[in-house]
């Protein structure tokens, strides 16, 4: 199959693993496995009498290394906070009391809160009304008259 694995080889398995380790965000995984076909390449600059075989062997030997390596010392990006919902804007309204500037008709409406108009689901109400945002499915909204039963 390989008559012979060059160093450049190796070095243009690894940038196609990092372009791929780009496009899959958050895996960490293929960066492992370029990081080991570098040092392959590497490894094959300073011998260059390695049978692809012994690459190969090298390569697999480092990746597996490197990946278990990560797993054992990455650091714990997921830390409790104490704003948990920092970074979900639909979350930070759920409790809060809105008036409607449109009304809800067939259980969907439209609200502009600050500077963003959210989707809202909730029972048929008219504009005007208070309403208040007792949960978030997707990107929607979901209300009810402030001070019903159902948004306590």
């Amino acid at each position: 199959m390989f008559q012979a694995l060059f160093f450049w080889h190796w070095w243009v398995i690894a940038a196609f693993l990092i372009i791929l380790e780009l496009t899959v965000a958050g895996t960490y995984f293929f960066l492992w496995l370029a990081a080991a076909a570098g040092v392959t390449g590497l490894v094959a600059v300073l011998a260059p009498g390695l049978s692809w075989e012994i690459q190969v062997l090298i390569w697999v030997l480092l990746s597996v290394a490197s990946v278990f390596a990560w797993r054992h010392f990455k650091p714990n990006l997921n830390q409790p906070t104490d704003q948990p919902a920092l970074n979900r804007r639909g979350t930070q309204y759920v409790g809060r009391v809105f008036t409607l500037e449109t009304a809800i008709v067939n259980g969907v409406g439209k609200l502009t809160v600050a500077d963003t108009t959210w989707k809202i689901r909730g029972p048929d109400t008219p504009a005007g009304t208070q309403v208040e945002v007792t949960a978030v499915e997707g990107t929607s909204l979901i209300v009810q008259p402030a001070g019903s039963p159902e948004a306590a």
